[in-house]
Order: C-alpha cells, then structure tokens, then sequence
C-alpha cells in the first residue's frame, strides 16, 4: 500500500491552562476541574468497506430494520419508501458484505435470509435479488416494540468477525408497546452497546426525537429523518455511500492521568454530544471508544480534576497524557504522538477566569439545546403556554447566531412567524418541532479562516515558561531537562534530538 493509501490519525488538545488555586468559595472543595478539547481527525486511505479485513473476512456486517407496524400503512406511502429505500441499501452493499433485513412490530422477524437462517447472508447478485423480492412483499400490522427488534440484530451480529457492525433502523412512531415487549428498550440498550452502530431514522408525522436520539447515543449512531416519504431512499444511499467510505472502524481514546489527577468524564461534543463510558483500563490508562470513522473531524471534551494544594503557582504541571489507538484490521494507520493535558495553577483571578472557546462553545450548544426543548413543552401547553414557548423560541435563536451555526439557524427559521421575529408561527404540527429537536442536537466545530481550514496544532509552552516537551511521547519536563522523564527516556540534547 502506498504512503497515499494510509490512513492518517490527527490530534490536537485545545485548552487554557490557568486554574485558581484557591476555592472558589467557603466551603468548596479542593479540587479544581480542567475542561479540555480533543480535536482527533481521520484522513486519507482508502475505504475499509470495500475490501474484507485482514482475516479475509468481509469488512462490514449490516443489519437493516424496517417498521413495519400497522400505522407504516398510513399512509401507505411510508411502507413503499420504506421498501424502496431497503432495497437501494441493498443493491449498494459491496460483493462479501454480511447483511440481514429485518421487520419491525410487536416482535422482531427476519426477512432476509429467512427465519429459519441462523447466518447472515452474502451480498452476491442471487442474494441481492431474493433479498429484494422479500422486501418488497413486506406487509405492516402489529405494534412497535424497538427493544425486540434490536436485540435480534444483536444476536444476528454477536458472532460475526466484521470489524464494522452497523444497523440502520427506521421507524414512523413511538416505542409504544415497550411495557408489554419480552425486552424493553432500555435492556436492550445495555445489551447491544459496544456491539455495533446504530443510526436511527424517522418517517412520517408521528416519530419520536427524543426516542431516536436516546439510541443513537447510547449505540455511537446518528438520528434523523426525511421530511417527505419520497426522500428516504436518496438518504439511504447517501448514508450507505458514506459508510462504504469508512477509514478507521474502531479508534481509541488512551488517558493516562498523573498522580492525583481524577478523569471526571470524556464527552464526544462533535458532531453531536454523547458521553463516553470507559472500556478498560491498563495501569493509569483508561481507554475511551469510538466507533466507525470516516474521512472526517470529531471533538472531545475531557474533564479532569486534580488538587492544587502543595503545588507549584505559575509553572506548568502535566495532568494527564492523550493518545489514541487502533486495533489492528490488516491497514495501515499512522498515529499521533501523545499530548499533554497541562495546568498552571494561579493566585491571579484574572488568568484563571479565561476559558478555551471550545468548551463555551459546546456550552451554548447545550443551552440551545434546552432552550428547543422548553419551547416545545411550552408550545404542548396551547395558548397558554404561548409566552414561555416564544420566549425560549428567541433563546435559541439568539444562541444559534452567536454559534455561527447556520443549519441550526435555517432549523429555527423553518418555524419562525417571519424573519427576525423571534416568535413561533401558528398552525405547526408536532414532527415540525421533532425535526428541529434533531437538528438542535447536532453540532459544529468553529468556522477557521478562509484558507485555513483546520486550526494549527497547538504548540507546548516554551522553554522560557520552564519546560520542554519529548517530541516522541508528549512528556513535559524542567527546560533543563537531558533525558525524557517520560516512557521512551530519549536523549532531550545533543546531536540525537
């Protein structure tokens, strides 16, 4: 493979290092918290999915889902694009491929391979086409019980050696029946987590925001959804197309905290927030997972806490090391050196109240987030709900121009009573306010500079600040420093540097 063809991991951690050493208050705590931003991206090398693993294995195993409760029938339009959109994914998943579809109801069932098929099918042209004819028959009764559905896909996928699991579910309602299922969705949840991804979609007028994010969340997917039937099935090429590309189908987040240095929780922030739950841990290091990169960038918020009581004012102190990881999948990956995670604890109130424009960032993001939420519960409340509703309308608006975020703004304006109005049009339906929910979930990183489209590394203090960084693993030391403190003990002088 050419150096063209490899695959290419960026880190960069993005914080202010300045901390106040003394309680914000009385009866505070000793501890102080480091917010830092993690900006990891994937870049060049060929798709995985294209070709099979380096156990000869096919590369991908799919699951597709298809609701197909009594009300896909109403209208009828639903289950057509449903079936259409089925079978586009299908004709698109490449020569090996493991796949299943599966229908939706009351109880899961598979329609492809078969219900007396243990395995997955191959994707070859007999499969496509059969696969195709037992879509395309699909009928729609019964009620909707997710957690069903998506255990059987976990037991379909359980044994399978393909190092990308994905699922793509579609539904048009509510998880209605839950109560009454053989598995609730929240078992099912923890049973499946770490198992594939999901990416949830929504159809029609009744569907649930909330349901399909809770899922996506916790299964490293994506929610959404069409606004018109006809739109599924370019969508689902799209998507496939995009998971075709992947580059990376597994990418871990390696900390390793300095004495004394707690890790109080590492959220994924872009393009989308979901809270990372450790995956193991080797010594000091605890690893965080992500799942099915394409060529692209994601953020990550780390949160550290540490007590400054004994420690050095104005000198630059290591929290913790970041790297991340691959496992191996028969391709080639280069990876970034570690970085440091540093504080510089302060008596001065003035260094210690800047903070990096990523976490205030993600913050608005979260503020106009719950600002969409408590608009639409106020908006349930009818008229006299009314003021609220419009009052946390403006909110989110006035937050998502500070942002920048123009999708989010273009959301927002689809259910404004006018431009710059700030109040929320009569004669909504309830999906209207679902759609903006999803899109008010989604986020973006900050727009850089025309011709500058990443922002630069960021650089490790000086020598003059007292220190010196390895250029091999990211140990941060005294400026006079001549061997590495660190893991690989390289020589910081001389000819060799």
């Amino acid at each position: 493979m050419t150096a063209a063809e490899e695959t290419e991991v960026t880190l960069t951690v993005g914080q202010e290092t300045d901390l106040p050493a003394e309680p914000a208050g009385p009866g505070r705590g000793a501890e102080r918290e480091m917010h830092a931003i993690l900006e990891i991206g994937v870049r060049g090398g060929a798709g995985l999915i294209g070709g099979r693993a380096h156990s000869g294995a096919p590369a991908l195993a799919e699951v597709l889902i298809v609701d197909t409760s009594r009300s896909m029938l109403h209208p009828a339009t639903k289950l057509h694009a449903a079936k259409d959109a089925t079978v586009a994914a299908v004709r698109l998943l490449p020569e090996g491929t493991a796949f299943a579809v599966l229908s939706g109801r009351f109880h899961a069932g598979v329609v492809h391979p078969g219900p007396d098929r243990a395995a997955l099918a191959v994707a070859g042209p007999a499969e496509r086409a059969a696969a195709e004819r037992a879509v395309r028959i699909l009928d729609a009764d019964g009620g909707t019980a997710i957690g069903t559905w998506l255990d059987l896909a976990r037991r379909l996928l359980k044994d399978h050696p393909a190092p990308v699991k994905h699922v793509l579910l579609l539904t048009d309602g509510r998880n209605e029946h839950d109560h009454r299922a053989t598995m609730t969705l929240d078992t099912a949840l923890d049973a499946c987590e770490g198992r594939f991804v999901c990416d949830a979609w929504g159809i029609g007028d009744d569907w649930d925001a909330d349901l399909l994010l809770s899922i996506t969340r916790r299964l490293h997917g994506r929610a959404r959804a069409v606004r018109e039937d006809h739109e599924l099935p370019a969508a689902y090429e799209e998507l496939v197309n995009g998971l075709l590309g992947t580059a990376v189908p597994e990418l871990r987040i390696r900390l390793t905290p300095t004495p004394g240095t707690v890790i109080r929780r590492v959220t994924q922030v872009v393009p989308g927030e979901q809270e990372l739950l450790p995956a193991g841990a080797a010594g000091r290091a605890t690893e965080y997972v992500t799942r099915a990169w394409g060529e692209e960038v994601r953020h990550f918020q780390v949160v550290l806490a540490a007590d400054p009581t004994g420690r050095e004012r104005g000198e630059y102190l290591q929290l913790a090391a970041v790297e991340v990881a691959v496992p191996d999948f028969g391709h080639p990956v280069r990876l970034p050196r570690p970085r440091p995670i540093l504080v510089r604890w302060t008596d001065n109130p003035l260094d210690a109240s800047r903070r990096h424009p990523g976490v205030r960032r993600h913050e608005l993001y979260q503020q106009a987030s719950a600002a969409v939420a408590l608009a639409y519960r106020a908006w349930l409340r009818g008229g006299e709900g009314r003021p609220a509703a419009d009052r946390e309308f403006a909110r989110a608006v006035h937050l998502a121009g500070e942002l920048g975020d123009t999708q989010l703004l273009d959301a927002l304006r689809r259910i404004e009573d006018g431009p710059g109005s700030g109040r929320i049009r009569t004669g909504l339906k309830d999906v209207d306010w679902q759609h903006l929910i999803l899109s008010s979930a989604m986020t973006t990183p900050p727009r850089h500079p025309a011709g500058d489209p990443s922002p630069p590394a960021p650089q490790a203090p000086p020598a003059a600040d007292g220190l010196v960084e390895c250029p091999d693993c990211g140990w941060l030391g005294p400026a006079d420093s001549v061997y590495c403190g660190g893991d690989c003990g390289r020589p910081l002088r001389g000819p060799s540097v």
